[in-house]
């Protein structure tokens, strides 16, 4: 995120001496995408941050996928899985993926552990429920409708609160997420045109600071899972600055961008990965046109997937296939797609959607995880046969 912060106490001049009251040196640790050709920030740890003192093996979640033969497209009920005990991070059920990004659903009511995710970004949209996600950067308070934008590397834990279930909807990269390049300068900052700007986003405020010793880490990375014991707290982060940290974005912050007739779902994206961008249907008026259609027109993916999670509302051009809230539909490249049977008859003359999804198109075939064989419904490909 190019967008620069500065929390808590830095030096005037990064790489120069900055001492703890007791005269020591804070650890000055760059966090940094790229090498050091991108964005980074500088961290002030009390202590040393390469520092353990153990480490053992630790098996994340099952990440068995099974190819969708025979291709068809599904409709499959995250609402139906179950969560006895889980937590945000090793309670989370994979439902689909491939090389490039891997979808996971969770529903909690304990905190997670402390968690580095080293293979690539995390954008965790929160479903429903509320928790603070606290991070060596700093804490943020997130709740319904919050995408949570955590990148490679960060040490972080989920604590739910409130009285309700903590439900997320995890979108895991082999890369970085950010927002679309067509939104930002070449400086980085936010254009005109863009949906949403650096005022909607939430960064962390202040340090957070925690005592501990033996502190038990989780690490998934490409050799698989690695538990680390450090002998200091991870979150002793005094300050920091720069470009790289963790941020929130809420849904209802997306301004949407209409038509007099039906926008291609491009102009729904809100971020972007290696190989799949993420978009988002929200409350909107419609397509103004004497004559227009509003909900899509049937459309082929022909490069990409198509995974939609409906969070809210009654998404108009699926009435009828008996999909609602806490659904995904899985639309594969080589099946064409679009509304219902009877579904834009109904639409004609409708001014406004009162729909919320969350959807992710890849550039790669999707496989079902564990979760979405089990979740799949099993009839959602012959509903436009129905009359």
């Amino acid at each position: 995120m190019s967008f620069y912060r500065q929390v808590g106490s830095i030096p005037p001049k990064r790489h120069t001496q900055h001492r703890r009251p007791d005269g020591g040196l804070y650890s000055e640790e760059l966090v940094g995408e790229e090498g050091f050709s991108s964005d980074s920030s500088l961290l002030y740890h009390r202590g040393i941050p390469s520092a353990i003192t153990d480490a053992r093996p630790w098996e994340p979640p099952d990440a068995t996928l099974t190819p969708n033969a025979p291709l068809v497209p599904r409709h499959l009920r995250l609402h139906e899985l179950k969560f006895d005990g889980a937590d945000a991070v090793t309670g989370r059920r994979l439902v689909l993926g491939n090389a490039d990004v891997r979808i996971s659903y969770a529903v909690s009511e304990v905190a997670s552990p402390y968690y580095r995710n080293a293979i690539g970004d995390e954008c965790v949209y929160v479903e429903r429920g509320s928790a603070v996600l606290e991070t060596v950067f700093g804490a943020l308070e997130v709740g319904r409708g919050d995408y949570a934008i955590i990148p490679r590397t960060t040490t972080h834990r989920w604590v739910p609160t409130g009285g309700e279930p903590l439900r997320t909807y995890a979108i895991e990269a082999s890369s970085h997420i950010a927002p679309p390049r067509r939104y930002l300068s070449r400086y980085g900052q936010f254009l005109e045109h863009a949906p949403y700007c650096e005022r909607d986003l939430r960064g962390p405020v202040e340090p957070l600071v925690a005592e501990g010793s033996d502190v038990e880490v989780y690490v998934k990375h490409r050799g698989g899972g690695t538990v680390h014991v450090v002998p200091d707290h991870p979150f002793d982060v005094v300050g920091w600055d720069g470009c790289l940290y963790p941020y929130a974005f809420n849904i209802a912050d997306f301004e949407p961008i209409t038509g007099r007739v039906h926008q291609p779902p491009p102009v729904h994206q809100v971020f972007e990965g290696t190989n799949f961008v993420i978009c988002n249907f929200v409350p909107r008026k419609v397509d103004y046109h004497p004559l227009a259609v509003p909900v899509p027109y049937y459309h082929s993916n022909v490069d990409s997937d198509e995974v939609m999670f409906y969070v809210d509302g009654d998404y108009e051009a699926r009435k009828g296939s008996g999909i609602g809230v806490g659904s995904i539909s899985l639309h594969p490249g080589g099946h064409s797609h679009g509304p219902q049977p009877g579904a834009v008859e109904r639409s004609l003359g409708v001014e406004f959607f009162d729909e919320t999804a969350v959807m992710v198109d890849t550039f790669r075939p999707l496989d079902l995880g564990e979760a979405g064989l089990e979740a799949d419904d099993g009839r959602y490909a012959l509903t436009w046969a129905r009359r």
